[in-house]
């Protein structure tokens, strides 16, 4: 087992660095990366057909120089987006920076204002789909598969009391968010998008997690057949909700097969 996972480690180091010569030095041919980098050329193809595979990487035709000669042109390799993602971006601190300068120069209530314009344009195009649902467990997918679209990997479960078979509501989750570096320092940000989604949902919700203040996911309850009352923005750290047995997991439903829309 531990020798799979040393060879298994080697491979990657070797294909970061495989990546990181085509940031660095890139576009370049297959031949041009195995010289630099002094290992052989079939190792560099396998490593350059997985990045490709992946979407970390892509191909183009190298310019002829002289004439033209038979066979196909040398291909060129050159990192996508996706590629660059493997080593970072300092997006992260200029959305910080850039919210830090909203708070000192025009007050809290432009950073709030900011939130909620932010929350609006992320679910906004989604509304008539979420609230076409007929209750709140069912607009809480319709959500879900919404904010897949958008990046945050979101997914429903229901959860009941214990010793009996009757919902008490459900649990919406968000794997992932692109924002929880800024809403860390700006709860704002988890304030609107909360308060949004009981508007949508036409229920009280209550965040019971977020990944901006360290959990694993963004986690918000939503209570069947429950309306009127106002969300609860931030996650409650005294209260622990009700027992429950181990919830099933609804994926969301996404007819593009999870790809941004």
């Amino acid at each position: 087992m531990s020798s799979v996972s040393s060879v298994s480690s080697a491979e990657g180091r070797t294909r970061h660095e495989v990546a990181r010569l085509l940031l660095e030095q890139g576009p370049m041919t297959a031949a041009v990366v195995a010289e630099q980098l002094g290992i052989s050329p079939t190792a560099v193809r396998r490593h350059l057909d997985a990045l490709v595979a992946d979407g970390e990487a892509e191909t183009r035709d190298a310019p002829r120089r002289g004439p033209r000669g038979r066979g196909r042109p040398a291909r060129l390799f050159l990192l996508t987006e996706t590629g660059r993602a493997r080593f970072g971006h300092a997006y992260d601190d200029l959305a910080v920076s850039a919210v830090r300068f909203l708070a000192e120069h025009a007050g809290p209530d432009a950073v709030r204002a900011f939130a909620e314009s932010r929350v609006d344009r992320l679910v906004g195009p989604h509304r008539a789909a979420i609230a076409g649902s007929p209750d709140p467990a069912s607009r809480a997918e319709a959500l879900a598969t919404a904010l897949t679209r958008e990046g945050y990997a979101a997914s429903t479960r229901e959860v009941g009391s214990t010793g009996t078979a009757a919902a008490v509501g459900a649990q919406l989750c968000q794997h992932h968010c692109p924002v929880a570096h800024v809403a860390a320092e700006f709860p704002q940000l988890c304030e609107a998008e909360t308060e949004a989604f009981a508007r949508l949902l036409g229920t009280h919700v209550q965040r019971l997690a977020t990944i901006a203040r360290g959990d694993n996911a963004c986690t918000t309850h939503v209570p069947a057949g429950s309306a009127g009352i106002p969300a609860h923005p931030e996650p409650d750290r005294t209260t622990a909700p009700a027992a429950a047995p181990p919830p099933r997991e609804h994926p969301a439903r996404i007819p593009n097969g999870g790809k941004p829309a």
